[in-house]
């Protein structure tokens, strides 16, 4: 009776583990010693774990209270040691969880900026989620900071900075 009450404790304890081990890197976590401060931190998801070598989606959120002017451009700069892919045909743009149709994505590999145009302006105080399919991650993993940036329709035409992701994969 001990050895079947001690193998279903062990079992119960392997079972409650298996979840927890499956989403361990789909979320940032507590970042120490980053060099980008906490504020300047934006969150994210990795649907597929962030795995080297593998085919992932990136969910890139943009809080709400980081939205201090309206968007037509999103720019996502990456550092030159990424060496990831992204299919710039399945790119969406999703405020406060609907889809805004997306007119334009450029990929300028060699100044490694990913360059977003919703067709019309993102409001200003919007939660959005740039959702990036088909990303092939690099072959070796790392931790890379993606910055985020935003061009203000009619404004000067000048990147604004709204945050960084700071993207662990493994």
């Amino acid at each position: 009776m001990r050895r079947l009450l001690s193998a279903l404790a062990v079992t119960g304890c392997v079972i409650a583990a298996v979840p927890t081990v499956s989403f361990a890197q789909s979320l940032p976590g507590f970042t120490l010693f980053s060099g980008v401060k906490s504020e300047n931190q934006l969150p994210f998801r990795l649907d597929f774990g962030g795995e080297s070598n593998s085919w992932d989606r990136y969910r890139l959120r943009i809080p709400a209270n980081k939205m201090k002017l309206a968007a037509a451009q999103f720019a996502i700069t990456y550092p030159d040691y990424y060496k990831g892919t992204f299919d710039t045909k399945d790119i969406e743009i999703e405020v406060k969880g609907k889809k805004v149709p997306v007119s334009e994505v450029k990929w300028d590999k060699e100044a490694r900026i990913l360059e977003i145009f919703p067709e019309e302006p993102v409001p200003a105080g919007s939660r959005v989620e740039l959702v990036l399919s088909n990303v092939r991650n690099p072959a070796f993993g790392g931790t890379y900071y993606f910055n985020c940036q935003i061009l203000a329709p009619g404004d000067v035409p000048l990147l604004r900075y709204l945050g960084t992701w700071i993207v662990s994969i493994r």
